[in-house]
């Protein structure tokens, strides 16, 4: 089967706005999204709290979500008491809220505040692995306040990425301006990765998520916290083709100073080794690592291990 080739034009994501988003189908999103830039009003200690008390309402009644954080924990850390995995939990329902009530600093913040606000650690790895004539992939820990993490890099450098876009097309297009505001390249799934990779090698940041489950024909079964994950062994290759070090980043809050404190991390050594299972290994260590920085921060509600190895029960 010959591959279908899309025209140069709609490689790049389209992200007008659309006289529809004023019609009645929409009025319930832009209360919403009017609830977003009153909160991004307050101050951020205030809408802190008013995360806290909304995280501890959503852990009450999303029972199916909490079951999936609870289930992930107990997989990941069995060395944890079962008090510190409900601490975990409560801790991770907080963040996943107080990341939805952020979104207007990521939307509308100016860039002065931003940088107040999202602390970059790290950033050395960065300028030693351009100083080398390297590309650089940010291999992002799948952390509730990506936005706000993946805004520490985007301020700095040229970045090309895709992205996963929501059922809500109004949604979709704050989302899409507020990452591009500051020059970054924003693909659709579509494109697949080749523009990406052209860009990386003409100097921009690829941006990658690492840890998503795409299903067992796209994937194999690599160790993450020593169960099988489906895991997308492309990384590796995308490092080669790309010229790339792979440097691993998590963003963390700080609920008393109430920044984001994002950590880049030395690049991965000796990576790629040319084996998908020895890179997804090695990809996987890491995203351990990152874990391991700040646990309520990872998006524990995902159905991490739902893919499972041929003849394994399911886990959810």
């Amino acid at each position: 089967m010959t591959e279908k080739k899309l025209p140069q034009s709609s490689l790049v994501l389209a992200n007008p706005f659309r006289p529809a988003f004023l019609g009645p189908a929409y009025w319930a999103t832009w209360l919403m999204i009017g609830f977003l830039f009153l909160i991004y009003l307050l101050p951020i200690s205030w809408s802190d709290a008013l995360a806290n008390v909304l995280g501890d309402l959503g852990r009450n009644i999303n029972a199916k979500r909490r079951r999936i954080a609870r289930i992930n924990l107990q997989l990941c850390f069995p060395e944890s008491s079962e008090e510190e995995r409900k601490q975990i939990l409560r801790k991770h329902f907080r963040a996943q809220m107080r990341s939805v009530l952020h979104l207007g600093l990521v939307w509308w913040g100016s860039k002065k505040y931003l940088q107040q606000r999202i602390i970059l650690r790290g950033q050395e790895h960065i300028e030693h692995t351009l100083a080398r004539g390297k590309s650089v992939i940010i291999m992002a820990g799948h952390c509730v306040g990506l936005d706000a993490a993946g805004s520490a890099i985007l301020m700095r450098y040229p970045v090309s990425g895709p992205i996963k876009l929501m059922k809500n097309p109004l949604i979709n297009y704050f989302i899409v301006k507020g990452r591009a505001r500051y020059g970054t390249i924003i693909y659709s799934r579509e494109a697949g990765l080749r523009p990406i990779i052209k860009d990386v090698r003409a100097g921009h940041v690829m941006f990658y998520l690492s840890d998503e489950d795409l299903g067992r024909e796209r994937s194999i079964f690599a160790p993450l916290f020593g169960h099988a994950k489906a895991t997308i062994p492309v990384l590796g290759r995308l490092a080669k083709s790309c010229n790339a070090e792979v440097l691993p980043l998590m963003g963390c809050y700080d609920d008393k100073t109430h920044q984001y404190i994002v950590h880049v991390l030395p690049a991965l050594e000796n990576f790629p080794q040319g084996d998908d299972l020895i890179d997804a290994t090695k990809m996987n260590q890491s995203i351990e690592e990152l874990v391991r920085l700040c646990p309520a921060e990872y998006f524990w509600t995902f159905k991490l291990f739902r893919t499972r190895p041929e003849g394994e029960a399911k886990i959810y």
